[in-house]
């Protein structure tokens, strides 16, 4: 029983840990990725039109905040499920979601005639959060019930 607690607390402390990450990206998204949007999406920006954007920078720093939240989240699942094929498996959606996901945001932000503000702060939500973490490990853990 005593091996089992510590067993636990092991993999909680973990968690944690990999959480920290997580919450030290959010904590630095100024300073460490290029993204105009921060800024609009504080506003009142259901009417407002999207700002200039550098295509390259925006997408080479969506891209690298979506990779550093998926290897932190892959290595949560990892800690939580402890097998490698759930971890495969996570991995092929996630990289499935991030081009579905990039191609609508390029989309709408270079391509879209109208408004389309408020999809694209969701798409963005998609990109830049961890959300697909959350939706994961619900998931994971509902299947390995069954």
């Amino acid at each position: 029983m005593f091996r089992k607690i510590v067993s636990n607390k092991l993999i909680i402390l973990q968690i944690l840990f990999l959480v920290l990450f997580l919450v030290l990206i959010r904590a630095f998204e100024n300073e460490l990725f290029y993204d105009p949007f921060l800024d609009f999406f504080k506003k009142d920006f259901a009417n407002l039109s999207l700002p200039a954007v550098k295509f390259f920078p925006l997408i080479t720093g969506l891209f690298f905040r979506y990779s550093l939240n998926t290897f932190f989240s892959l290595c949560i699942i990892y800690v939580v499920f402890k097998e490698i094929s759930l971890l495969k498996f996570a991995a092929a959606l996630y990289c499935f979601l991030f081009l579905l996901f990039i191609c609508i945001f390029i989309y709408i932000v270079f391509f879209a005639v109208g408004n389309y503000n408020w999809i694209l702060f969701y798409i963005r939500r998609f990109l830049i959060q961890p959300l697909f973490l959350l939706l994961f490990v619900a998931g994971f853990y509902y299947q390995k019930q069954k």
